[in-house]
């Protein structure tokens, strides 16, 4: 109540002061202006209370009393003048029709336009006086003086406040820029205290705004930045390429500033806001993240039921992110680890409220007679199959349990498909099945081929998407890496030849849903991943990046089934084009369902005697690109 009281107190005292500026203006230019004739009494009478009316009650009525104006931004200034201008042309319209003594029409537009103005320059001086009054400074307390009198308002002073922040250079004059600065000026208790921005655009270099002047690179030597007592710079430039932005990260370090970016963190889903932190990795090696969804795709999964397999894992659970936008008639995941499905599914039921369709069943993909049970209860139109066993050097020494898990497991799942009549089936594949040299890539290669095969004799649509190594999932080298330099060292990568691809999590599902959607049936997508990655450089610029010094970078020796490089995805030349410039679809020609049984039947006999090496050496006969790791890694270069 006491909280109200004076909220309703702040109201009257502006409508009051309001009031003063109106009575004045209307004394000036209905009363005292003589140049085009003076109202009578009663002529003046009719025309304040005329205008009285139409002025406030269209300023209650667009809510400009419940505006806070010591916060207030050009919308409440526009607002203002909005609502101002509509009282000006009904108060026009209206005095013309009534049997009154009539004013001159540009006596009638200097009058609302003082009083527009009056009110607009109150609230301007208002604004500034409460923004300058807690300095310790003689104009400072002028203003104080006078809130107290006029707004009943106490500003406390804070007298080292702008030595204690730390003071930043922003770079970038774009609109994030510019809001970022803003917010921090407006934000007493902000850390952060902005100095002056760089820029590259001549249009802006040498203006100042919001009182900060903008420096062009050139002129923004380490010397200036010192004299304006500079301690951190801001990267406030969403579009500046990867590379460019590492020199100037690395320029500005060794210099001695400390460095940070005032973006959306790279890993997190769309639509969080922008954060003054610190860099990661992902920030200054790689791409910007490409969005693949657009709305086409998102209509095609709208109103369908969708089961995802695996859908508690790095890849399978933002496809659950991703799918949960687009708002499906039901939602299954499945998995076999029920720790991972249980924080997916509380992730969705907070995210949505209730409003999501969810379901999760665990069981795993290996055990058909359960999986059966779920088809059975939920009988889904999209089946996305994104559970496996994905650790190279694991699966190498547990050959037998990858061809159960990755092989008989998506088998299991396409056969349920086709039982139960789902309309589409969407494996996750990897670039480790081009050319396989490791039991892992061989099962998912051998995985498209299962695919393939179903295309040509079933009901069910068919697709397979493959892409390269992604950032921050479970089990990835940037992880590792962290951990590594977090602890002092060393970082052991296998080899300094070592090269790959990578994307980020949303963009590889985002991918797999964008080839789903446009698949006829039986294609391999493949993304168009960019330029590939050095290891040993991206641990050298982590290290970098830690600001650590002497932490040392050991070779341990390629482990088995690993390849020095991944076979480059996308060769434009060898593949086909979609509508979309980053998807392509391999050219593969599929197996008959005779010869897919003839492999099965290889590995099913491997796998009955429970030897990890002969189940290999069946791989590598179902398999025909399988190959030793060694035969692909002599031909790299060091």
């Amino acid at each position: 109540m006491r909280k109200a009281g004076k909220q309703a107190g702040v109201k009257l005292s502006l409508a009051f002061y309001d009031f003063i500026i109106f009575s004045l203006v209307a004394f000036v230019f209905y009363w005292w202006y003589e140049g085009t004739g003076i109202l009578s009494v009663r002529g003046f009478l009719f025309q304040y209370v005329l205008a009285f009316i139409l002025v406030f009650g269209i300023r209650i009525i667009g809510n400009i009393y419940r505006q806070i104006w010591r916060y207030g931004g050009i919308q409440c200034y526009i607002r203002l003048l909005l609502c101002d201008l509509l009282s000006g042309v009904i108060y026009f319209v209206i005095e013309r029709i009534l049997p009154i003594e009539h004013i001159p029409f540009i006596q009638l537009v200097a009058f609302c336009s003082m009083n527009c103005l009056g009110s607009l320059a109150m609230r301007m001086f208002y604004r500034f006086s409460y923004k300058c009054g807690s300095q310790d400074t003689g104009l400072g307390k002028f203003l104080r003086i006078l809130l107290r009198i006029f707004a009943g308002k106490r500003v406390e002073t804070e007298p080292n406040s702008d030595e204690q922040k730390i003071k930043i250079a922003i770079i970038g004059a774009g609109n994030v820029g510019i809001s970022l600065a803003e917010e921090l000026l407006n934000n007493k208790k902000a850390q952060y205290e902005p100095r002056c921005f760089i820029d590259i655009r001549k249009d802006k270099i040498g203006r100042e705004i919001h009182g900060l002047t903008v420096y062009s690179e050139d002129e923004a030597t380490l010397e200036l930045l010192q004299d304006h007592q500079i301690q951190e710079v801001v990267f406030a430039v969403p579009g500046m390429d990867s590379e460019r932005r590492y020199k100037l990260f690395d320029y500005y370090q060794k210099a001695g500033f400390g460095v940070k970016i005032y973006d959306f963190p790279v890993l997190d889903s769309p639509g969080k806001k922008r954060q003054l932190r610190s860099f990661s990795v992902e920030d200054l090696l790689f791409r910007k993240q490409i969005k693949v969804v657009d709305d086409k795709t998102a209509s095609y999964y709208k109103g369908k039921s969708i089961l995802i397999t695996g859908g508690g894992g790095s890849i399978g659970s933002e496809l659950c992110r991703q799918v949960a936008k687009m708002d499906p008639k039901q939602l299954i995941i499945v998995d076999i680890y029920e720790n991972c499905a249980y924080d997916i599914q509380q992730e969705l039921r907070i995210a949505y409220e209730g409003k999501l369709n969810l379901a999760v069943e665990i069981v795993s993909i290996t055990n058909k007679k359960g999986l059966a049970r779920v088809f059975e209860a939920y009988h889904p139109d999209i089946v996305i199959n994104a559970a496996a066993h994905k650790h190279v050097p694991l699966m190498e020494h547990n050959c037998i349990e990858a061809v159960e898990n990755n092989i008989y497991g998506c088998l299991n799942v396409i056969e349920l498909c086709e039982e139960y009549g789902t309309a589409r089936f969407m494996m996750v594949s990897t670039d480790k099945a081009v050319n396989p040299t490791n039991v892992m890539g061989a099962t998912k290669r051998m995985c498209e081929m299962i695919m393939q095969a179903y295309s040509t004799r079933g009901k069910v649509k068919c697709s397979a998407t493959r892409f390269g190594n992604v950032l921050g999932s479970a089990g990835s080298v940037i992880p590792l890496f962290k951990r590594q330099i977090a602890a002092g060292g060393p970082v052991t990568i296998t080899d300094k030849r070592i090269i790959r691809y990578f994307m980020t999590i949303p963009e590889a599902s985002q991918l797999v849903l964008e080839s789903g959607a446009m698949a006829n049936n039986g294609e391999i997508f493949v993304l168009d991943m960019g330029n590939p990655v050095k290891i040993l450089d991206l641990a050298t610029n982590m290290i970098n990046l830690s600001g650590t010094q002497g932490i040392e970078i050991v070779e341990t020796g390629l482990r088995p089934g690993e390849k020095l490089y991944e076979e480059l995805l996308v060769k434009k030349d060898e593949l086909e084009k979609t509508d979309n410039d980053l998807i392509f679809v391999e050219k593969e020609n599929p197996i008959s369902m005779e010869q897919l049984q003839e492999k099965l039947e290889i590995l099913h006999a491997a796998t009955a005697s429970q030897d990890d090496d002969g189940v290999r050496e069946a791989l590598r006969k179902v398999v025909p690109t399988f190959v030793r790791p060694e035969v692909i890694n002599s031909k790299a270069t060091n």
